[in-house]
């Protein structure tokens, strides 16, 4: 019995493994009962079923208001963050053919807070009040993202293009200045500055909107469309330069393109969300051990993996320490540090 299940849509056609497939859908029924748990529980706990009968319309008005007004929009975002941190830094190990890539890594989350911190010293008066709307904050960090994303490529490239090592040394040298100018601006800045900018830095999703969550699905699901387009060329950078060039890959220009991509997917998420720390890191390479190293089947399955741990992070941060609420990035970063050393340990055996 054939362990694939074709597929033809019109000139396209492809091969689905059952397995995966399987793998995909119990990863995605997870993380809908996981969004259904996490809308009833607070300090006002619904039952999942009248959360259900809530989103579906025919709830209590005060359940209604609970659950889709205050505690959907920020579940939504931190699904959202999770998954694009977790492409970003599939697409990430993919380039460098390193599982130890990540946005952290090599300095796109750090570009985003430097200039999500000096938005909020730039423009603040002497009485520490922003002279610009709030709303402008995930512009600023977004254009972080990017501008520090095209400074790694363009400083690592000479004669012979982009490569990996370079690549990576590149980034983490500009990930140490920007955390050092960040630090910096931080203590010269307002006071209200640090503290604000600490939780950022940190990552959280308290706070979200209706309208920040309908602008950043548009950014993701665009970027993700793109994403899977260049799948196939994903796969070839894993071939190393040379086979790649011989397979017919545009190696430099392909690599460019996943590069802005990673930089979107984890600027559209740190610009809404912060600086969640590790999920880049964790969610491809778990994928990875399931499902093994093709971006056809590893990116869908890392975004959901990415999904999940910033949903149950952000769950056990505002419910395990009532009423007391700590960043979702901190529990992240908490698993995410250990985990990084235990890779660390295994690449040192191999």
């Amino acid at each position: 019995m054939s362990k694939y299940i074709p597929v033809r849509l019109g000139k396209i056609s492809f091969l689905l493994e059952k397995r995966s497939l399987v793998l995909f859908v119990s990863l995605f029924v997870l993380m809908a009962i996981l969004i259904v748990i996490s809308l009833g529980l607070g300090q006002m706990k619904i039952s999942p079923l009248n959360v259900v009968r809530s989103i579906l319309g025919i709830g209590t008005e005060m359940e209604q208001l609970v659950v889709l007004s205050f505690r959907m929009p920020r579940i939504l975002m931190a699904a959202i963050a999770g998954i694009g941190l977790a492409l970003s830094g599939a697409i990430l190990q993919g380039i460098i053919r390193n599982p130890l890539a990540s946005p952290d890594i090599i300095g796109i989350t750090g570009g985003a807070a430097f200039t999500t911190v000096g938005f909020l010293a730039w423009f603040s008066d002497r009485s520490n009040t922003l002279t610009v709307s709030i709303s402008w904050l995930p512009l600023a960090s977004l254009s972080g993202a990017i501008i520090m994303g095209l400074l790694v490529y363009f400083l690592a490239w000479n004669k012979q293009g982009i490569t990996p090592i370079r690549l990576v040394l590149i980034g983490v040298g500009l990930s140490a200045t920007v955390q050092a100018l960040t630090t910096m601006t931080m203590l010269l800045g307002p006071i209200f500055t640090a503290s604000r900018a600490n939780i950022w830095i940190t990552g959280s999703v308290n706070g979200t909107n209706w309208s920040e969550v309908v602008t950043v699905i548009p950014w993701m699901m665009v970027s993700i469309l793109i994403l899977f387009i260049f799948t196939r060329r994903l796969n070839i950078q894993e071939l190393g330069e040379e086979l790649a060039t011989n397979a017919g890959g545009l190696v430099q220009k392909d690599r460019f393109v996943l590069l802005l991509l990673s930089t979107a997917l984890a600027g559209g998420a740190v610009a809404f969300a912060g600086g969640i720390g590790f999920v880049g890191l964790m969610a491809p390479h778990m994928a990875r051990k399931l499902v093994g190293s093709a971006f056809g089947v590893l990116l869908p399955v890392s975004g959901l993996i990415g999904g999940i741990i910033v949903l149950l992070a952000d769950l056990i941060a505002r419910t395990a320490f009532a009423p007391l609420e700590v960043p979702a990035g901190v529990l992240t970063s908490a698993i995410g540090a250990p985990y990084f050393i235990y890779l660390l340990y295994q690449s040192g055996k191999k």
